[in-house]
């Protein structure tokens, strides 16, 4: 009689899936700006109650949304590896060029309305050729553009502020209990976040970010794309201009001001690299309140402005040297 042999194999093991506290840190890990920003607010309630009331949070939201504008526009750039900063001083100059459009030519509203979009998405072009075609290091492109888009709204205004058409206006005001400013800002941050997820555009940026020769030999037409990409960054410009033109009634020659700045850490803040390659809408949303909500509440605790300037150094700092400890660990 055969033995029947009992088996002693065990099933194949199945692979080891991480633990709770493992996913809630890679999590962590990967949405730190979310987390810094929760831990901000817990910490701003707690010193101070007014931090919380609906007036002072549609405060934050409206402050933040010419930044967070700026900034979605700015994601695309920073995906592709590339920086723009003259998104301030065009933002400005559309903004000029609209109020100019209306209070001198009599232009109506609604068309000195894209007017300041159209000149936006023109200078953004201008410096996209000048880095596809003309091949100008991006920070030197921009840094010229700045210049001039600075120069022309000085010229344009002859130095001082020009009342904004109506549909501007209407920009910076409220329709029934919702702020347009933050309209805006979440209209904007769904079509960068529709752009970079649902399109080939989308999908070309990030390759070239990761490796602009591969993404060439691959067959991309890295130019074309490079000069949208920019004339993209320069249309959220103007859009972020007239928002903040409409908040005061006026396009100001100085509009603008270190406003390039604060989109690219909104950016960095969220979670992309100056590297290329990454970068969400959501992330910079969360990167643009956060800075929104740093200056709030420093101002609710009656902190000297000055003081804020070095507190948003060292944030931005913080941001950077997270990213690069995320890829480390990623690596």
């Amino acid at each position: 009689m055969t033995a029947t042999a009992t088996s002693n194999t065990k099933p194949a093991d199945r692979p080891n899936r991480p633990s709770g506290a493992a996913r809630l840190g890679q999590w962590a890990m990967n949405n730190g700006a979310l987390v810094g920003l929760i831990l901000l607010c817990l910490a701003l309630f707690i010193a101070t109650p007014d931090f919380l009331k609906l007036d002072n949070l549609v405060n934050i939201g409206i402050q933040a949304s010419v930044v967070a504008i700026m900034a979605f526009g700015m994601t695309f750039v920073i995906v592709t590896a590339g920086i723009d900063l003259s998104v301030g001083a065009v933002a400005a100059l559309g903004a000029m060029v609209s109020a100019y459009s209306f209070s001198t030519l009599g232009l109506p509203g609604i068309l000195t309305l894209f007017i300041g979009l159209l000149i936006g998405a023109l200078a953004g072009a201008i410096s996209g050729l000048s880095i596809a075609y003309g091949k100008l290091p991006a920070f030197i492109a921009t840094l010229a553009m700045m210049s001039v888009a600075r120069g022309l709204t000085l010229v344009i205004s002859d130095g001082t502020p020009i009342p904004t058409s109506g549909s501007v206006s209407l920009l910076g005001s409220s329709i029934g209990a919702f702020p347009v400013p933050i309209i805006a800002m979440v209209i904007a941050g769904l079509l960068c976040w529709f752009v970079l997820s649902r399109t080939v555009l989308g999908r070309s940026m990030y390759a070239i970010g990761g490796n602009e020769e591969a993404a060439r030999l691959s067959g991309l037409p890295v130019k074309r794309i490079l000069v949208t990409v920019y004339a993209l960054a320069g249309l959220f410009a103007g859009l972020a201009g007239m928002v903040l033109a409409g908040r005061l009634s006026s396009a100001g020659p100085q509009a603008g001001v270190g406003y390039e700045l604060d989109a690219i850490a909104a950016v960095v803040i969220g979670g992309a690299s100056l590297s290329g390659g990454s970068g969400r809408a959501t992330g910079t949303l969360v990167g643009a309140i956060l800075l929104a909500v740093i200056r709030n509440g420093l101002n609710l605790l009656n902190v000297s402005s000055f003081w804020q300037q070095v507190v948003i150094g060292l944030v931005i700092a913080l941001a950077v040297g997270f990213d690069v400890l995320r890829r480390k660990t990623a690596r």
